[in-house]
C-alpha cells in the first residue's frame, strides 16, 4: 500500500512539474540563434558572408512549454536591412509569438560606379566594377546583375565608387514624343498591327497616349518595346 501511495505520489509530482515546465529566454535566443545560422550557410552557398548577433532577451522570460520546435522568421528583409526582426513562434497546443530583434550583416558583390556618372549617361559595362560591400546596410538596396543596368539611364550624378542602386536608375523611354510607333490590338493569341504616333515620351511597362494615323483616333496603349505599343481589343 505504501509502494503504491509513494508511486502515485511521483506520478503526480512529475504531472505538476511538466505543467509548470516553461519555455524559457535561452531556449528563445537558441532558437533564433540556429535560425540565423542557417541562413549564414545558405548565403555562404551563394558567395556572401553574414555574421550576425541576436538581441538580449530578460533572462525573467518564461512563455509556455511548447511541444513542436520554435518557428523562426524573419518578419522584415534582411537584405534591406541591418537590424531585421525576428518572430519566435509556438505552434502547440498553448501557441504564443514574440519578436526579436537581431543585428545581420550581409557581406558580398555589388556594382559600383567606376568613374563619375553624369545624370542621363546611359550605363556601359566599362563605366562599372564590382566590390565586396555591406549589401544590407541601405534599405534601397543594390544592384548586382551588370547586365540588368546596362542601358538603363543614371537619374542624377554618382560619385566614383559609390555602391549603385536601384533608384539611381531608370529604364530609358522605348518611345519618344512624335515617334511613329506600331499599335497592335490584341485579344488572346490574334492581333492586328497598324502605325501610330506617340504623343507623348514612355519607356517600356508605361503607358502612352499614341494617334492611329488610319483613324486619326486617339488610344492609350502600354509600353511593350522600342517602338512599340498594345492595346486590348
Amino acid at each position: 500500500m505504501r509502494t503504491t501511495i509513494f508511486a502515485f505520489a511521483l506520478l503526480m509530482l512529475g504531472l505538476g512539474n511538466a505543467a509548470l515546465a516553461k519555455t524559457s529566454a535561452e531556449d528563445i535566443e537558441q532558437a533564433a540563434h540556429r535560425f540565423l545560422e542557417a541562413f549564414a550557410d545558405e548565403q555562404s552557398e551563394r558567395g556572401y558572408t553574414v555574421t550576425f548577433e541576436t538581441g538580449t532577451i530578460d533572462s525573467r522570460l518564461a512563455l509556455a512549454s511548447c511541444q513542436a520546435p520554435l518557428a523562426v522568421e524573419f518578419t522584415g528583409d534582411p537584405w534591406r536591412s541591418a537590424q531585421p526582426s525576428l518572430q519566435v513562434a509556438c505552434e502547440g497546443e498553448r501557441p504564443w509569438r514574440m519578436f526579436v530583434t537581431a543585428s545581420v550583416a550581409i557581406e558580398g558583390p555589388a556594382l559600383v560606379a567606376a568613374r563619375p556618372l553624369a545624370r542621363g549617361e546611359r550605363v556601359t559595362l566599362d563605366m562599372l566594377t564590382t566590390q565586396s560591400v555591406q549589401v544590407n546596410a541601405s534599405r534601397r538596396g543594390v544592384m548586382r546583375d551588370a547586365g540588368k543596368v546596362q542601358g538603363m539611364e543614371v537619374r542624377r550624378p554618382v560619385n566614383s565608387g559609390s555602391v549603385i542602386t536601384p533608384d539611381l536608375l531608370a529604364a530609358p523611354d522605348a518611345v519618344e514624343r512624335g515617334d511613329h510607333v506600331i499599335i497592335v490590338a490584341r485579344r488572346g493569341a490574334f492581333a492586328v498591327t497598324s502605325r501610330g504616333k506617340a504623343l507623348a515620351s514612355a519607356s517600356v511597362g508605361e503607358q502612352v497616349l499614341v494617334e492611329n494615323l488610319r483613324s486619326a483616333r486617339t488610344v492609350r496603349a502600354n509600353v511593350v518595346g522600342p517602338g512599340r505599343v498594345e492595346i486590348p481589343m
